[in-house]
């Protein structure tokens, strides 16, 4: 997969870019707060329509205009696509695949796969659950369109049922939907587990080994799967599942309208994380955070060339220059094939980067 050619307008802080890039690498530098990162999230915006770093789509839009317009010129699957979003302040957004208006999201899914790698990063380990399932949901969304669907309508029935609980005691005739909406979350949520479970085998089979490399073999990675507690084998058929489910919706059910909570379901998942036989989120160092962190990216890049026979478009946003000059070296050696972003300051000079490109950010401009 390649971005050919990226087109912006009042994306951040750029009034205006066009940029052909390399099918390689690409080399973005400048000193910081030039742009630099906003380059990054406007090709990775393209790929599933969400940012690793806002929350709404209007925080992507220049100060003081009312919209903002994103453009990519990708090759994939051995034809073009021309992908557009449109973002507007208070009027949400409009997505295009070759000029035809997308209804939703997922439908982006598997035209341009990426993968980001960034210092932030590094709370995919040390924080709460919600870091790594959402590391989980953006990989699996770009690969399986049907779990994309499971897991929007999943978040769509636990916000209902959350306001079901909270709002009950003033309005008691609420609590007579309470089955209805447990049955299609439990329906939904067993699609959710299944494709997780099966996410992390695959992770379980690459993941251990680039960590390895990375450490030189001194420390083990081991990852495991954390969800629903009935749930005896989450790789099983979701029609399995759901029973299973069902059972513990059941038996949490008092104690979820006791505290107004939804307590039972995949939106308390979690990735568990183990280097050198420890929890990596209690005990893990920077160094074997960061290094953790970075096996699970490259081995989301290695299922997706897998899945799809192509190598996905990599990001690395201020990452090699974190790194010793060994682990440079590991990490370079690692990503050759497929088209890669990585940005630097203008000062750092990357050794082992051979061909590609290289451009100069200042102010929102190419210079």
């Amino acid at each position: 997969m390649l971005v050919k050619r990226l087109e912006l307008d009042f994306f951040r802080n750029y009034p205006h870019l066009e940029a052909e890039f390399d099918p390689r690498v690409n080399l973005i530098y400048g000193d910081n707060a030039q742009g630099k990162t906003n380059l990054l999230e406007a090709v990775a915006y393209l790929s599933a329509a969400r940012s690793h770093r806002a929350r709404y789509d209007r925080e992507m839009i220049m100060l003081d205009v009312d919209s903002a317009f994103i453009k990519g010129e990708v090759f994939s699957r051995d034809r073009d696509f021309s992908l557009e979003a449109k973002l507007f302040r208070g009027r949400g957004r409009q997505l295009y695949s070759n000029g035809v208006k997308l209804k939703t999201a997922g439908e982006l899914a598997g035209i341009l796969n990426t993968v980001l790698f960034c210092p932030e990063d590094l709370s995919l380990i040390k924080a709460g659950a919600a870091e790594r399932r959402k590391f989980l949901d953006g990989a699996i969304c770009q690969l399986r369109p049907r779990y994309a669907q499971a897991l929007g309508e999943y978040n769509r029935l636990y916000d209902h049922k959350t306001r079901i609980l909270r709002d009950w005691p003033d309005n008691p005739s609420l609590l007579q939907t309470l089955d209805d909406f447990n049955l299609r979350m439990a329906q939904t949520g067993a699609i959710v587990i299944h494709y997780r479970a099966h996410f992390i085998k695959r992770l379980r089979e690459h993941a251990p080994a680039i960590h390895a490399d990375f450490s030189g073999g001194r420390e083990g990675l081991e990852l495991g799967y954390e969800t629903v507690s009935t749930i005896t084998d989450p790789q099983r058929p979701p029609k399995d599942l759901l029973p299973q489910l069902l059972d513990h919706q059941e038996s949490h059910r008092q104690a979820e309208i006791d505290s107004r909570q939804c307590l039972s379901g995949p939106h308390k998942d979690d990735l568990a994380v183990v280097v050198g036989g420890q929890s990596a989120k209690t005990y893990a160092s920077q160094g074997q955070t960061r290094t953790a962190a970075l096996s699970l990216k490259l081995a989301q890049r290695e299922i997706c060339q897998e899945e799809t026979g192509e190598w996905p478009v990599l990001l690395l946003d201020d990452v090699l220059s974190e790194l010793d000059a060994k682990r440079q070296s590991f990490v370079l050696n690692r990503i050759r094939g497929g088209q890669v972003f990585i940005t630097c300051c203008e000062e750092e000079k990357l050794e082992g980067l051979e061909g590609g490109k290289a451009f100069h950010i200042r102010e929102g401009k190419l210079v």
